[in-house]
């Protein structure tokens, strides 16, 4: 299919396939962060090091995004995101496989990268279905995306009690490689028109975020809110295990299912969009994840109850947000679409990464109490900034030419 065709509409299973596959994706990055305290002693790695599977892992992930993600706009879609399939697979199977700690990290790093794999499908959807729809379409798929996250640890936790870490890396390689297949004989092809050469479509990167302003405020709201996010999930376990609740590792597993109900919130957040109230949603989502935090609040005093409502809460607003954003920049133009993805879930995910950064921190500091009051601080900055979307805005200078970001600093 051309760049230039009209869109024929994302049938439900293709949109079904879609979207299991970004979860089943996603889910790799995510799989092993509740297992390093039992794969690190296993393949020699000190406990001070642990941590360098998470972190190398993310790097991976964000070093995909801004060097494989832009090949979007480049190569064709169905081959890419299959070859990219197979090379998760390989990694997985290293990491399965890994008797020391140099190769296991190694292997982590590579299936942050391959699971780019994900943000090289979300635009595929996007380009598939007609503008009218697009944010329903989308909201539906990074549903699925938003599961996978959500359903990874506990997954991963349930997988390596039974059967063994190892196992998890495992069955995460086979599930790709039957993903790969479905994919390969699912997806439409799609050649973007000729562009840029390689070099320059990543030195594009850089004038095409500087001149995009939708990109650079939507990019920020969900920054902050990833952040809290991930000071959620990750402290959330902590407390659960703590003297308070004193949950088992099963229990807590039960805890962070509760949370993916929060993932159906984003069909409705896509169909508001579609309907001209992206704005309204972008507003209520951000504020959504700051009640959250005080809902969190309360049951960190011991009410497991307000801890599950919560984390719905808190994944509903999340998710809302990251619907509306996507869609707002989807609607920037076919040519810079996977550059702009790459773009938005690069800056996002850096978001999420200080949030983790900062949970053991302010855990130590002053409890859950300080995760909390952190967890507020991070939507109520984005909802700041958020209210100086209706100040009144000069007229803004035209792109560079060649940057293929004509029209991008439109008002979100």
């Amino acid at each position: 299919m051309s760049q230039t065709s009209p869109p024929p509409g994302l049938s439900r299973t293709l949109t079904f396939v879609l979207a299991f596959s970004c979860g089943a994706v996603v889910a790799n990055l995510y799989y092993v962060q509740p297992l390093v305290g039992i794969v690190g002693p296993e393949i020699g790695l000190p406990t001070a090091l642990v941590g360098l599977i998470v972190t190398l892992t993310q790097l991976g992930y964000a070093a995909g995004l801004l060097v494989l993600v832009p090949l979007g706009d480049q190569l064709e879609n169905r081959r890419l995101v299959v070859v990219t399939l197979c090379c998760g697979v390989v990694a997985l199977i290293g990491a399965a496989l890994a008797p020391s700690a140099g190769l296991f990290l190694t292997a982590s790093f590579l299936i942050g990268a391959t699971s780019v794999s994900a943000q090289m499908m979300v635009p595929i959807a996007a380009h598939l279905t007609p503008e009218r729809s697009r944010g329903r379409v989308v909201g539906n798929v990074m549903s699925g995306l938003l599961l996978g996250i959500l359903l990874a640890r506990p997954v991963g936790s349930l997988v390596a009690h039974a059967l063994g870490w190892r196992a998890v890396f495992g069955l995460g390689a086979g599930l790709l490689a039957v993903l790969a297949v479905v994919l390969r004989l699912a997806l439409p092809e799609r050649r973007p028109a000729p562009g840029l050469r390689y070099g320059r479509l990543l030195l594009s990167l850089w004038p095409l975020l500087r001149g995009t302003r939708v990109l650079q405020r939507r990019a920020l709201y969900h920054a902050c809110l990833f952040a809290s996010f991930s000071l959620f999930w990750t402290g959330a376990p902590i407390l659960l295990s703590g003297p308070v609740f004193g949950l088992s590792q099963a229990g807590i597993a039960l805890f962070a299912l509760s949370g993916a109900a929060g993932a159906l919130v984003a069909p409705l957040a896509g169909r508001l969009a579609d309907r001209g109230y992206g704005r309204v949603v972008t507003g209520i989502a951000l504020a959504w994840v700051a009640a959250a935090f005080l809902l969190a609040r309360i049951g960190g005093h011991g009410s497991l109850a307000s801890l599950v409502v919560a984390g719905i809460v808190l994944d509903s607003g999340v998710q809302a947000n990251l619907v509306t954003g996507q869609r707002a920049i989807y609607t920037l133009g076919d040519a810079v679409r996977s550059r702009l993805n790459g773009l938005y879930m690069a800056i996002f995910f850096t978001g999420g990464a200080l949030g983790s950064a900062l949970t053991s921190p302010a855990m130590a500091w002053g409890g859950w109490n300080a995760v909390t009051w952190l967890g507020v601080a991070f939507p109520v900055a984005a909802l700041l900034l958020f209210a100086t979307e209706f100040w009144p805005v000069a007229v803004q200078p035209k792109p560079e030419p060649g940057s293929g970001a004509a029209g991008t600093r439109a008002r979100p």
